[in-house]
């Protein structure tokens, strides 16, 4: 009984204050903001380009580390960013938690419809294999 009371008491109490996830978006707000000074941008940019500009010595071109790592911060941002706008717009209108249910559905929906349309209309064409002097990674 005293579980059940605990339960209860838990999903009964107000959604007052800021969670975490919150508090992460009204931080990311304040750094959007100060991207717009020039001073914090510079030394932003700067902080940036040790990680996405490593430039390899024998060839002078950056290297494969640099553009992993760009590869990886552009689909995870855009990733975040795809979910997070439609949490935020949701959340104005049905609330925290209906708001997380119907984002995480559209979500799973969205992938399953493109994983759908990728298996049926998959791209076709002569397979590399098939070229003369074409491994499966190169493209002519």
């Amino acid at each position: 009984m005293k579980h059940l009371e605990q339960i209860e008491r838990r999903f009964s109490t107000e959604e007052n204050g800021l969670s975490r996830l919150e508090a992460l978006g009204l931080v990311a707000f304040v750094v959007s903001l100060l991207a717009m000074i020039p001073a914090v941008r510079e030394f932003t940019v700067n902080t940036i380009g040790l990680v996405f500009d490593q430039i390899d010595e024998e060839t002078g071109e950056i290297n494969d580390f640099s553009t992993a790592m760009r590869g990886f911060f552009v689909v995870i941002g855009s990733i975040i960013v795809f979910i997070g706008s439609g949490w935020m717009l949701l959340w104005t209108n049905v609330g925290k938690r209906l708001a997380f249910l119907l984002v995480g559905a559209a979500t799973f929906g969205w992938l399953t419809i493109n994983g759908i349309l990728f298996i049926v209309y998959a791209p076709r064409g002569i397979r590399p294999v098939d070229l003369e002097g074409l491994n499966a990674i190169q493209v002519r």
